[in-house]
Formats: structure tokens, sequence, C-alpha cells
């Protein structure tokens, strides 16, 4: 029986993936944390610290072996200690002349927060491959409609005209910025926590240097220079880009939501085969991941404040602050999972309308291009007297029904613009500006 909507049959995909779930179950902590553990005693036997025969046993015992969570929790709850359950279990498995050296000289935190750094690292991966595929998903959709018009639209309205191509390429462009400031920032937090009660590694005495390099470098990980027990300033970051990115997937999700109104028509989320939109109304068809990217940025921008809370931290450790983190990287990490995997499945079966694109464009009867009218009327009356021209022509061609062409050919003030010209103003590809320089050069960043 689950309690949790992440473990959930039921529900469980929208909350969460298999990946995530195997890292956040008891049985994937337990397993990294007796490998981090295995590790430790193995870094201390290079140091000196532990006998290599004792490490040794160590390993051995945790190598395919997983304990009995139940067993592990009725330990924990009884010593009301996070890690000491788990250690009593481990000792029975070892004999009598290696137990004494599991955990030798280290605290729950530098354990869990190792811990936490090879999950950042797990999951900067998994984020890391889905994004990127959701990046380049999204070039592709740049290079289809390039030259695909549309309304652009401002404060909700319809302003001059874009190309689908252009709003994808904003898209790609600003999920590229979120793989490179996640990839470059990986060294500052994928680092071990060694210090002992206060960060110190007083225990240790002389070997405390050579044993957490030694334990940094079998792990993979790197090694600070000072102690972070009370310095969450990395792990906040973590979270917080995390946030920006299930954002990011939010707005193109909402993008989608709003483009596929059925008065606006211009997008549609895929459609999986049986996907049921309403059970009360048959014909619906509901962008079910474009509303629940936006859910999930919502959860998640919570945990990123929470988060940035965990950075005020009493003296030199608070289990205040820093156990909230035990809640807040399982949830972030599910909850970003989903959004970057759902973000891929919008934007790779995103089915556009063009020739729907078009037609609302065009329903618009060339007011969305006043702009174009009134900067080359500004060459010639300047442009607050262009802009006050064009105003008010637009307000009197509105009231009497006409299309903007007919609306400036009535007011006299425009008659130094001719037939031709304005209907070179009027065109909406004349209007594009520096979209196709925009595309061209990103489409030529990621061609090489």
């Amino acid at each position: 029986m689950s309690a949790h909507l992440t473990d959930s049959a039921v529900f469980g995909h929208l909350w969460g993936t298999d990946e995530t779930r195997a890292i956040f179950s008891d049985e994937g902590r337990l397993r990294a944390w007796l490998d981090v553990l295995a590790t430790l005693a193995a870094a201390q036997a290079d140091a000196g610290l532990v006998p290599r025969e004792a490490a040794d046993s160590i390993h051995s015992a945790v190598t395919d072996w997983l304990p009995d969570p139940v067993q592990v929790g009725e330990l924990t709850r009884a010593t009301g200690h996070s890690t000491l359950g788990l250690i009593r279990v481990l000792e029975q498995r070892l004999p009598e002349e290696s137990r004494e050296w599991v955990y030798y000289g280290a605290t729950v935190q530098d354990l869990s927060d190792t811990w936490s750094a090879l999950v950042m690292r797990q999951m900067t991966d998994i984020v890391l491959r889905d994004l990127t595929t959701a990046r380049n998903a999204a070039i592709e959709l740049v290079r289809e409609h390039r030259s695909t018009i549309m309304s652009g639209r401002t404060h909700g309205q319809p302003g001059l005209p874009i190309t689908f191509g252009f709003k994808a390429a904003i898209w790609a462009d600003e999920l590229d910025r979120h793989i490179h400031r996640l990839a470059d920032s990986r060294a500052e937090r994928e680092i071990v926590q060694l210090g002992g009660g206060l960060g110190t590694m007083e225990f240790w005495g002389d070997a405390a240097e050579p044993m957490i390099n030694s334990f940094a470098e079998r792990l993979g990980l790197g090694v600070a220079a000072l102690p972070w027990i009370t310095a969450r300033d990395r792990f906040a970051s973590f979270v917080t880009q995390l946030a920006m990115i299930a954002a990011t997937i939010a707005k193109i999700g909402d993008e989608v939501y709003e483009l596929q109104r059925a008065e606006i028509g211009e997008l549609r989320e895929p459609l999986a085969p049986g996907t049921v939109g309403s059970i009360t109304m048959p014909h619906k068809r509901n962008p079910e991941w474009a509303e629940h990217v936006s859910t999930l940025a919502r959860l998640i921008r919570v945990q990123a404040d929470l988060a940035i809370e965990g950075m005020i931290h009493g003296h030199e450790r608070d289990g205040r602050a820093w156990k909230t983190e035990w809640v807040i990287l399982c949830e972030v990490s599910h909850f970003t999972a989903v959004s970057t995997l759902a973000a891929n499945r919008i934007i790779n079966g995103l089915e556009v309308d063009g020739a729907r694109m078009r037609a609302n464009l065009d329903a618009q009867r060339g007011y969305v291009l006043s702009e174009p009218v009134m900067r080359a009327l500004s060459d010639r009356v300047g442009k607050h007297s262009a802009h006050r021209i064009v105003y008010e022509a637009s307000l009197a061609g509105r009231e009497r029904g006409d299309d903007l062409r007919t609306a400036l050919r009535n007011d006299g003030r425009l008659s130094d613009i001719s037939d031709a010209e304005l209907d070179s103003l009027l065109d909406p590809s004349n209007a594009l500006g520096s979209i196709p320089r925009y595309i061209d050069a990103l489409l030529q960043r990621f061609d090489g």
C-alpha cells in the first residue's frame, strides 16, 4: 500500500519516474548509504586509520546485500538516530573484529550529505539527458516552422506578426541556457561531506586530509575548500536551478494550453491513443500534460523557497534546516524528472496548424501591422505625430468595420504613402524584422 502519490500504482506516473523511485526508495537509499560506508572504510584504510582487513570485511558484507528496511526502521526508531539502526544491522553481518571500524569518526550528516551530493549528480545526469532531448526537439520545430507566420501576442492580444519558428527558437535558446547552467555548476555541488561533528575533522588527526581525498576520489566527487555543514548554498542553488527549468517547461506548457483553445486552435498537444479528455463530454481533447507541467512547476518553486530558507543555519550545525533537505531533494527530483519527460512528450509530438495561424492573423484585417505604417509615416511627420495619426485612423476604421488598409486610405493625412508602399507595409512577411537573422544564428550555433 502506498501513502504518497509518487509511489502510487494508480497516479505515480504523474509525480515520479522509475528512475527517481529507484533512487529514493528505502532500498535505493539504504543501498547507496551502504556503498558510502564501505567507501569510507576503504578510504580510511588508505590513510592508515582502519585496518585493511576490516575495510575489506565491510566491503564484502555490503556487496550484493540489502538489509530489511523494516528491521532498519525498527532500530532507527528505537535508537532515535537517523543512521544507527542501519549500523546495528550491518554490525550483525560483520566479524567481531571489524565492527568497531564501521562509520569510524563520521557523523550522520557526513553520510547523508555525501549521499545528497551523489543524488544531485544522478539527477543532473537525468535532467541534462531529458532536457537536451527537449531542446533538440524545439530546434527541429525551428527548422520546420522557420517561415510559418502567425500573430505574436502581447498582454494576450494580437500584435505584430512573428513566425512559429521564432517562438520555438526562444524555447530552444532558454532550454539550452539551463543545460549549460546545470552542467557548468556541477563541480561546486558534487563534493563529499566528511568532517565529523563540527566539520573540523579533529577525530582523524593528521590522516584527515589523505582520508577525505581518497574518499572523494573513490566516489568520483570533489573536495570542498571548507566543510559545508552549515553552508547550504550549493544545495539551494541546485534546487533553484531545477525550479527555473520547471518554470521554463511550464511556460512552454502554458503556451500550448492557450493556443490549443478551440477559438485559437494553432497548437495541439499530442494525443496518445485511448486518451479520454472528459468522462462527461466525449468530444473533449484536453492539454493534459501542458496543464500538468504547470502544476509541477508550482510544487518545485515551493521547494526552492524551502531550500533557500535552509541556508539560514544556526551555529555550526542545525538539524532543523538540514533535515528539511531530505524532503526537498526527494520531492523536487521526482517532480523535475516528470517535468522534463513531459516536455519531451509535448514538444516532440506537438501539432502545429500553420493554416490556422495564418487565418487568425488575417482575421485581424491588417490592424496588427499598424507599426510598420507608423514607422513609414514617421519619416514624413515625426514619430509621435505618426502614432497619433495611425491611432486615430485605426479607431475610426474599427468603428466603421473597415480593414486597416481601407481605414488608412480614408484618412487624408496618409496620402503621401502610395498604394504600392501601403501594400508592402501591410504584407506580414515584410514585418518580421530580425526574426530570420535570429533563427539563422541559432541554427548555425547548433549545426556547428
